[in-house]
């Protein structure tokens, strides 16, 4: 992309994190920023570059509008209950649960549900798939950042799906026993690497976060470090004065994301139903993401105010929320079936998305979500025991492995 040389040449080289933010987010070459266009809109969905789980099977939302309910049980009905979803895509999984919060008319009555949308495009493309819903006063509306939005101002449930791994990441690896952060260089017309030494404070101190959990990145190794994730977060808890933040991404806690089996890191592209290791390539037209560190997410909200309330994997939320009675009647060779399966697949969707939930003003409640629980609250440390989660996987999969519905890899590796 001519604007990222540019910046380089003008002022030497970028760490990686800046050219990834240029790269998916510049306001006219940005991945994302042109993906809602009527050319963009394609990349995203069941046959563009990637998909999300609530473009699998709109039983994703069916599910999460469940939990929902039980979360309105607990705040004692609020008037407005505010869901506010951050990184909407182009809107399924709202369109999704406004359908099935319909079936409920005293619910959608009190129903606020704010998109949190920098990219023009995108929420062009969100006001399309959600048109239906735009003559009900104050149901559905939109806001450009978090910041914009008041201190405790949310009572309700704050809702990310496939956020954090689309934000822009540190990348450090050690040379000769010491940790370099990589920079991004301009040289004969390519993007090149370059291990620069580590000046970044905030680095340091989450690299000195991962030795005192007896993490030590081993010679050679590269790492892939969210600081957004963690800014994010504290902005999460600023806004929200009581309810639920319900975080669903792929990653792992530290001591797995940090592990030797992962050397390279685990940013990755995708285009056209591809993976590719190269983040040079196709600069503004691939996708650039990586997995999330959920003991980092967890610790920077415990210090903000955010308690968690259960951290577990995609497969045993959907399966505590009832997945199993959606799939009655269903005959396991149909498509519809099968996409059902597919969010959760132990060695797939299943396991490899986690869901952290949080609370923040009320007492530590037990989730309907949470009943199936290969991780909980401390767990966030090393592995755990799959336990109950382990034990329901033969109630809602079959015993031989059926063909997938789609082609395309989901967001992750």
């Amino acid at each position: 992309m001519k604007a990222i040389a540019a910046e380089i040449m003008a002022g030497g080289p970028i760490p990686f994190a800046r050219f990834m933010e240029l790269a998916l987010y510049h306001p006219i070459h940005g991945y994302y920023m042109r993906m809602g266009s009527d050319d963009g809109a394609r990349h995203l969905g069941g046959d563009g570059d990637f998909y999300t789980s609530s473009d699998v099977h709109a039983v994703f939302g069916r599910l999460v509008v469940r939990q929902l309910r039980q979360i309105d049980e607990l705040l004692g009905h609020p008037t407005p209950l505010t869901l506010i979803e951050m990184g909407p895509g182009k809107g399924a999984l709202a369109r999704d649960m406004l359908q099935c919060c319909e079936t409920d008319p005293e619910l959608i009555s009190r129903l606020r549900y704010l998109l949190i949308e920098r990219s023009p495009a995108m929420r062009a493309a969100q006001q399309r798939t959600l048109d239906r819903w735009a003559p009900i006063p104050g149901l559905v509306s939109w806001a450009e950042s978090l910041e914009s939005l008041p201190s405790e101002s949310l009572r309700g449930v704050f809702l990310s799906n496939e956020l954090l791994d689309a934000f822009p990441v540190h990348r450090v690896r050690i040379v000769e026993g010491t940790a370099r952060e990589l920079a991004v260089d301009y040289q004969e017309g390519r993007f090149v690497e370059r291990a620069l030494p580590l000046t970044n404070q905030a680095l340091r101190s989450y690299l000195d976060r991962l030795r005192d959990m007896d993490i030590t990145l081993a010679e050679g190794q590269t790492a892939d470090i969210n600081l957004l994730s963690l800014a994010w977060m504290r902005e999460v808890a600023r806004v929200l004065a009581q309810g639920i933040v319900l975080t669903i991404d792929y990653g792992h806690t530290a001591q797995d994301l940090f592990g030797p089996e992962r050397r390279n890191g685990t940013l990755l592209g995708y285009r056209q139903q591809m993976l590719s290791e190269d983040p040079y390539q196709d600069v503004g037209l691939q996708d650039l993401t990586a997995h999330v560190d959920f003991t980092a997410v967890a610790t920077a909200g415990d210090e903000a105010g955010l308690a968690v309330t259960g951290f577990t994997n995609q497969m045993s939320f959907l399966m505590s929320l009832g997945v199993e009675q959606e799939m009655e009647g269903l005959e396991p060779g149909s498509r519809e079936f099968q996409s059902i399966i597919q969010l959760l697949r132990p060695e797939g969707m299943g396991r490899t998305f986690k869901v952290l939930i949080q609370h923040k003003g009320l007492p530590c409640p037990t989730l309907e979500g949470l009943r199936f629980k290969p991780f909980f609250g401390s767990a966030l440390a090393p592995s755990q025991a799959m336990g109950n989660g382990r034990e329901a996987i033969g109630r809602a999969l079959p015993s031989s492995p059926l063909p997938i519905a789609h082609s395309l890899s989901p967001r992750m590796s």
